[in-house]
Parts: C-alpha cells; structure tokens; sequence
C-alpha cells in the first residue's frame, strides 16, 4: 500500500502510521486494508522518477519499518500485471511477493529478529493475497 512520497514521509515514518503528508504538505489517510489481503502487507513510498521502495512491513500485529528501503522491481517483485500506484496493489501469486521479502531481510540485517518472526508466520509455500 502507498505510504506517501519518499522525500516527505520516510524520516517521520513510525510503526502503527495511518496517514502521509502529500504533495500539497496535507496530512492523508492511508486507508484500510483490502480485506482480501490476508498475507503479508508491505508499505512502499515513490521517490521522483515512478521509483518505488518497501518501508514497512506488516502481517498480523506486527509492524515494522524499514531502516534500509528496498527498491521494487515491479516484474521480479510483483509479477506480471500488477503495478504499483496510490490505490493498494494486490499480488495473487506467492514466488514474486516472497522475493521481495527476501530482498528486505537481506537488506535489513539489523532487524532480523523482527523480520524473521513474521516470515516464521507465513507457511513455506502459503497461498495467499499479498499487497
């Protein structure tokens, strides 16, 4: 889901936010959730150039915001067909989404633990709706 620019909301990003300044400087609603995802949420923010990075993290209760974003690369990360905007994107398919993950622990070593425990969640091969 769309967490706001990059350059406007990263620094001030917190585990549990709702809303993004936008463009203008007004604060904005994330929104809810699409109740079909019932997976891993992931939060990403545009830096200028349609460039797209995971901040955050969520499944279940847990919430955590990235120290390094990871930049997504829509085909390797998403599939084919989705695309990322500011209305929530939905991935249907499993190998894609997990890559991302991946991706994200690798890059973000020092939050292990945190990451781990909601990777230990999802099944080996969960069938799930992913955002």
């Amino acid at each position: 889901m769309y967490q706001g620019s990059f350059e406007k909301n990263f620094d001030a990003l917190q585990p549990g936010a709702r809303s993004y300044r936008g463009a203008d400087d007004q604060e904005r609603e994330s929104g809810a959730w699409p109740a079909q995802v019932d997976g891993l949420r992931i939060g990403y923010m545009e830096k200028s150039g349609k460039n797209f990075y995971a901040v955050r993290v969520q499944q279940g209760d847990a919430d955590v915001v990235l120290r390094n974003p990871v930049h997504i690369d829509p085909p390797r990360h998403l599939g084919y067909g989705p695309r990322l905007g500011p209305e929530p994107t939905i991935v249907s398919t499993d190998e894609p989404i997990l890559e991302l993950f991946d991706a994200i622990m690798a890059a973000n070593a020092e939050q292990r633990t945190e990451l781990q425990a909601i990777r230990n969640r999802l099944p080996a091969r969960p069938h799930r709706k992913f955002t």
